[in-house]
């Protein structure tokens, strides 16, 4: 028997997983950067009651991961593959929850609202399962090989930024509207006509990753013969120590991005009063990205994955120290300044949201070495699930440091008081500082697959696939 060739991917490959995270982005980015504030200013739902709704919904999206992917993981291959046909049926009643959950139905009560606002985000939060958990593990059954994993792992940071510019570039600039007293408020109907066109897009794209890419990588026949069990694979996935730290590695990463998304857009509406700049802020996080992806490959293959990583999150923890301490200068009120700094915190972050899908398929590479199977779905579903904790922490989080520092959501028409603007500041740069300073402790220190390792875990699995291969003809 011929082997199945289970790596050469190509530029439509490339490009059909990149649309797939384009395709997520276009509304999880509206998520992050505005649902909070349709929550508080639109609806009027306060800061406390969010918090709980962030936690509650967040927690239940979580657990529904590991069940999601256990299911995946547990039915036989389609003649369409493993994924993908998983990813176009769930993006259509996707896109329907995303535009409920930006909707206003007049005449509501507060308490109303509020279940209104249960119902439609828990919806959405299940439906985005629904797609996220095969198209994160659909990469590692495209290719086993590692630069094409690197160079997927490019591919899906360019989809996911292309994805999130339209919420953090552009309707940052349109969204909003004067109010008589002079202060930006967000518009309701402006954002329900935003993310109705993002909906009708996000599904086209879908469809345009399904149809896009290939799955080449396979389960051997004897595993399809296994009886599956989540409880088994969960229980070898926590003695997975690569797994383990990269999970907490990316809940924190992710945390930071759901986090500084919420909480820069309340910087520049209230602290700096110019909401339009926070375009800006996004276009300078992005734009060391593709500035160092040409040169990526090189830089892997030269220094390793794992090294690079660490080293920018170090680099950007200092950064934001440095801006944390403006604060006792005059520059702290320019926000160009603030911009500036964006851009070199958003240099050393590049290495690993460049690289971190990569680190996903090289710790499931790992799991297989462990388990002797391929268990993508109940990996990412797992994996997914510890990022959903930082989705939780983040949005939540970010409601009850606002509630802390005294923001207040009824006078969102006339500003805030000079403290609460000075404290909004302080939250917007130590806690990032803080985030960074772990991530690199945990690269640096705690993450066993540097360089030389790596190579001996694909000689290893290389060795182990060829035999099971063997014994199966």
């Amino acid at each position: 028997m011929e082997k199945a060739l289970t790596h050469g991917i190509t530029i439509r490959d490339k490009a059909g997983y990149a649309l797939g995270d384009f395709a997520g982005l276009l509304i999880f980015g509206m998520v992050n950067a505005f649902l909070q504030m349709f929550y508080s200013d639109v609806l009027h739902i306060s800061l406390t009651r969010i918090a709980v709704l962030m936690l509650i919904a967040r927690i239940w999206d979580a657990v529904n991961d590991p069940m999601w992917g256990g299911f995946i993981d547990s039915r036989r291959p389609t003649k369409y593959g493993r994924f993908r046909p998983y990813i176009l049926g769930a993006s259509f009643p996707l896109a329907v929850s995303s535009v409920l959950m930006f909707t206003k139905i007049p005449g509501l009560t507060d308490n109303q609202y509020l279940v209104y606002a249960y119902i439609t985000y828990i919806f959405y939060g299940m439906m985005y399962t629904g797609t996220n958990i095969p198209y994160g593990s659909v990469a590692s059954v495209i290719t086993d090989d590692e630069l094409e994993r690197s160079a997927l792992s490019v591919w899906r940071s360019i989809g996911s930024g292309l994805g999130g510019l339209p919420s953090q570039v552009i309707l940052p600039l349109v969204v909003y509207t004067t109010a008589v007293s002079g202060a930006k408020v967000l518009d309701p109907q402006k954002l329900f006509y935003a993310v109705t066109v993002l909906a009708a897009i996000m599904l086209f794209a879908y469809f345009g990753s399904f149809k896009l890419t290939k799955e080449r990588v396979s389960v051997p026949e004897s595993q399809n013969r296994e009886k599956y069990s989540i409880i088994n694979t969960i229980r070898t996935l926590l003695k997975n120590r690569p797994f383990v730290i990269l999970c907490l590695i990316s809940m924190f990463i992710i945390t930071f991005q759901l986090y500084s998304q919420t909480i820069y857009n309340y910087l520049f509406k209230d602290f700096y009063e110019k909401p339009g700049l926070f375009s800006l802020v996004t276009v300078c996080t992005y734009l060391p990205m593709a500035m160092l992806i040409p040169v990526m490959s090189k830089l892997v293959r030269r220094f390793g994955k794992k090294e690079l990583c660490a080293f920018g999150m170090g680099f950007s923890a200092v950064v934001n120290l440095v801006l944390f301490l403006l604060r006792y200068t005059p520059l702290m009120h320019n926000p160009y300044v603030f911009i500036v700094f964006a851009f070199f915190s958003g240099l050393g972050q590049t290495f690993l949201l460049l690289e971190v899908w990569a680190l996903v398929m090289d710790v499931i590479d790992y799991q297989e070495s462990l388990s002797r199977r391929r268990e993508e779905g109940t990996s990412y579903a797992f994996y997914s699930f510890v990022r959903k904790l930082g989705h939780t922490v983040a949005a939540s989080g970010a409601s009850l440091l606002l509630a802390f520092i005294g923001y207040d959501i009824d006078r969102t028409d006339v500003g805030q008081s000079s403290e609460v603007l000075y404290r909004l500041y302080d939250i917007s740069t130590v806690v990032p500082a803080v985030l960074f300073a772990v991530i690199f402790i945990l690269l640096m220190f705690c993450y066993p697959l540097n360089k030389a390792r790596l190579a001996e875990l694909h000689e290893k699995l290389t060795v182990q696939r060829n035999t099971e291969a063997q014994d199966e003809l």
